[in-house]
């Protein structure tokens, strides 16, 4: 029947429905095609009827049934039917699989949104924090759009006007820096990163981005690690910028600079300095190390660079073959040093020629007796010399002070250094219109104190006056006493004993008083005023035989160059001496005076006729002592020969009293003999003929010498010498037996006066340049008046000694210590003994230089 379906057709139709059910979501999801898919899956269903009941009358073929005829109608409308059914199965099979394509996209499209959601949630949250803020603009130039915020201590506004106001918040720098590169980014997409700095000093990272579609710039607070690199970022771009500004300014300089390494050389110049040098470059000029300065002037810079890092000084150069001067300033650092040469050579000129001129101009107004003040053109004391404050006895201070000439004027007036004026405002502008004036002014002031003054003021061109006050008080008291003094002076010349005569540089005479008449004995007439000299002189030269006159003239007439004073005598025919002056005056003028000497001269003739006398008796006095002395050598060396004879065993035996005599005669013998010899050496000294055998001596064998010839003394009252010469040198020069008779003399004179059993101290010892010998007893000692004439000659004075001699022991000594070109002195008192100190020079007079080294091995 055909109402009966196959269990297959039902299951299609179960699940068509469980199809469209399941549809639902699709169809609520996709809209218009799951509709669609729904109409096609009903019309199936509604054709499948037909298609079943077709199928069963085309069945009636099978046996045992019956057949049901099939129309051609029937056969198209099942073909139809076949054809919609198929096309619907296709249809339907395209709609099943796009719903699941379309559900799983919109699955994928669900986590997408969930996802962007999320991540927009993350970035509002990101870009809300307080640690940045983002400017983005669009591409179509709308306005910037803000998001973030920085921290408040940064001074970031909030504000989004103030925000972008970048000029407001932002250090000038900063905000120039930010502007230029925000305009770079926008205009030509420069990508940037920098770090500005706020008002506040907080450091701020900007970067700057362009994309297809917006131009962001993220502001970024910094950590405290960042900050400070951040900070020392920024100071860098700062010293950078500097540098670059500074490298400019110096390069644009016309003053030579520039910069040297650790290790001295060179490391930049300006183009100034390479012109300076000729060289093509400043490059090419620090490669070749061309130098601006010379060698002495960078060492005495490097010099002074160890005490202290700035030298300032004013150095010369050469520059294009011509030498100037230079103001050079050179600064050393740790790592190197820079250094700049200002020309000073024009204005070192004029500064110069200036401050010799002001100098000059100073020194010559302050070495002037006239009083000198310069007031300026606001009437201000700008300059005073010592005679204007002498004059006035202001204090410096207040004049220091720059003082108008108003107030000057009124403090004269009040401490009463110039007269009372009956009209004083009158009188002082009167005075003051000098500084409106053309010409010089002059005034007369008399002062109260007596004083007159000569008032001039001198208007200067560039304004201002100069006054000059001349005190004429004491040019017209000296005139007065020049007139009085004229007077006085031709009365005194008038009553001189000494002539005078003055001549005037045209040489004539110009005074001369009555005793120059007299002693050359001329006539009243002869010696009027205004009379040549050479009229005068041929006088004179009648009255003299050797007449000085012919020089007279000369040195009146200015023939004699030299100018020079002159002494001398003349004596005239009459017998009268004359000792005259020649004396230069400072007007030019010459005097002549004469004084009559007569009496002196006789008087000098006597006593020079007298000491010649004496010079001859004293004469005759040495050649007898040298004669009596050699008279009386002779014998006495005969006597002292024989008996030395008669003592001599060979000669036979003697008695003890005969030698007794003997010895006597012996002992008395050698004592005369010494003092004749002393005697002898004596005279010689006197006579001025006495030589010294000057030499090298061993200083050791000539103290030994002494000391063996005063040994027998010694050991006769048991007195001990003592030699001290330790600090000695080995040898000097003298005349070695001349000092060993001085040493001699003083070991005898103190053996004469030790006491019995002392000891005598010889000392030699060396000083700076020279060689001491001293002799030293324990006697009683010298009394100051034995101590003023022990050097006497023929003196001889007990004192406590032993023997009393000729007192010629220490006279010897003295003359032959000072032949040497040495002192002797004495150093003795009561309780202290006796010191005959005597002091040699090292090397005598007329000696020849010996070398160092030479004297060096010979001590």
């Amino acid at each position: 029947m055909p109402g009966d379906y196959p269990p297959s057709a039902g299951k299609a139709v179960s699940g068509g429905h469980r199809d469209s059910n399941e549809a639902g979501p699709a169809l609520k999801s996709g809209g218009f095609g799951a509709g669609m898919r729904l109409a096609l899956l009903l019309a199936t269903s509604a054709l499948a009827g037909p298609l079943l009941a077709f199928a069963a009358r085309a069945e009636t073929g099978i046996p045992g049934r019956a057949a049901t005829p099939v129309s051609t109608v029937e056969v198209m409308q099942l073909a139809m039917f076949v054809g919609v059914m198929g096309a619907a199965l296709v249809s339907a099979v395209f709609l099943i699989r796009e719903r699941a394509r379309t559900a799983s996209q919109n699955v994928q499209l669900r986590a997408r949104i969930a996802d962007v959601n999320a991540a927009l949630q993350r970035s509002e949250a990101l870009l809300n924090l307080r640690d940045q803020r983002l400017v983005v603009w669009s591409t179509d130039n709308k306005k910037p759009e803000l998001i973030g915020s920085l921290p408040l201590e940064s001074g970031a506004p909030d504000d989004r006007s103030a925000f972008l106001a970048f000029g407001r918040w932002l250090m000038p720098r900063s905000a120039a820096a930010l502007e230029h590169a925000v305009a770079a980014l926008r205009e030509q997409a420069k990508a940037f990163d920098l770090v500005i700095e706020t008002q506040a000093g907080t450091p701020l990272e900007v970067h700057g981005r362009k994309s297809a579609a917006h131009v962001l710039v993220r502001f970024v607070s910094l950590s405290e690690t960042l900050r400070s690199q951040a900070r020392l970022k920024i100071e860098n771009q700062r010293l950078s910028a500097d540098y670059d500004t500074m490298v400019g300014l110096l390069d644009a300089l016309k003053m030579p600079t520039w910069l040297r390494g650790a290790d001295g050389r060179l490391q930049w110049v300006n183009r100034a300095y390479a012109e300076a040098v000729e060289a093509e470059s400043a490059a090419a000029a620090v490669r070749d190390a061309k130098e601006f300065l010379g060698g002495q002037a960078r060492e005495q810079i490097a010099e002074q660079h160890k005490s202290r890092p700035v030298f300032e000084q004013t150095l010369s150069t050469v520059i294009e073959g011509d030498r100037r001067m230079f103001a050079v300033t050179d600064f050393a650092g740790a790592d190197g040093s820079a250094g700049l040469a200002c020309d000073t050579s024009a204005a070192e000129t004029i500064r110069a020629e200036y401050e010799r001129t002001v100098r000059s101009h100073a020194d010559t107004l302050d070495q002037l007796n006239t009083a000198v003040a310069i007031f300026d053109t606001e009437e201000k004391l700008r300059f005073f010399n010592q005679a204007f404050q002498k004059l006035w006895g202001l204090d410096s201070g207040f004049l220091l002070s720059a003082p108008s000439n108003t107030l000057l004027l009124d403090r004269l007036r009040s401490e009463g250094k110039i007269a009372e004026q009956p009209e004083w405002r009158r009188w002082k502008e009167n005075l003051l219109s000098a500084y409106r004036a053309v010409e010089s002014q002059e005034h007369w002031w008399h002062l109260p104190d007596g004083k007159t003054i000569r008032v001039v003021a001198n208007p200067q061109p560039k304004g201002g006056v100069t006054w000059v006050f001349e005190n004429l008080t004491e040019k017209m008291d000296l005139e007065s006493r020049y007139q009085t003094a004229v007077r006085v002076q031709g009365e005194t010349l008038d009553n001189l004993a000494e002539g005078v005569v003055v001549f005037g540089p045209d040489g004539r005479l110009r005074l001369s008083n009555p005793a120059f008449v007299a002693l050359w004995g001329l006539s009243v007439e002869a010696v009027k005023p205004n009379v040549h000299v050479s009229a005068i002189r041929d006088l004179c030269n009648q009255r003299a035989a050797n007449s000085p006159w012919g020089g007279f003239v000369a040195a009146v007439t200015g023939f004699d160059d030299e100018r020079r004073d002159r002494r001398g005598q003349i004596e005239l025919v009459n017998g009268t001496v004359l000792s005259y002056a020649v004396i230069h005056l400072p007007n030019g003028q010459v005097m002549i005076t004469f004084v009559d000497v007569t009496d002196t001269v006789n008087v000098e003739r006597a006593l020079k006729d007298r000491n010649e006398a004496l010079e001859k008796s004293d004469q005759l006095k040495n050649e007898f002592v040298q004669h009596v002395s050699y008279e009386l050598r002779s014998p006495l060396t005969n006597i002292i020969g024989f008996t030395e004879l008669l003592s001599l065993p060979s000669t036979g035996p003697l008695t003890p009293k005969q030698r007794e005599y003997v010895e006597y005669v012996g002992s008395s013998s050698s004592v005369l003999l010494t003092i004749v010899n002393d005697i002898l050496d004596l005279a010689t000294v006197d006579a001025g003929i006495m030589q010294l055998d000057i030499s090298e001596m061993n200083i050791d064998r000539t103290i030994a010498a002494a000391a063996e010839l005063v040994s027998d003394r010694l050991d006769e009252h048991r007195i001990k010498l003592e030699i001290d010469a330790a600090k000695a040198p080995a040898s000097f020069h003298g005349d070695e037996t001349r000092i060993r008779q001085i040493l001699y003399n003083l070991l005898s004179n103190a053996a004469n006066y030790a006491p019995e059993a002392s000891t005598i101290t010889l000392t030699c010892r060396r000083l700076a340049d020279s060689v001491e010998f001293s002799v030293h007893d324990d006697g009683p000692g010298m009394p100051p008046d034995v101590l003023e004439s022990v050097f006497r000659r023929f003196e001889p004075r007990a004192n406590g000694g032993r023997r009393r001699g000729a007192g010629l022991g220490l006279s010897i000594v003295k003359s032959f210590v000072e032949l040497h070109g040495g002192t002797v002195r004495i150093e003795t008192g009561q309780d202290r003994g006796t010191t005959v100190i005597c002091t040699f020079p090292d090397k005598p007079s007329g000696i020849p230089d010996t070398p160092a080294g030479i004297r060096d091995a010979a001590e």
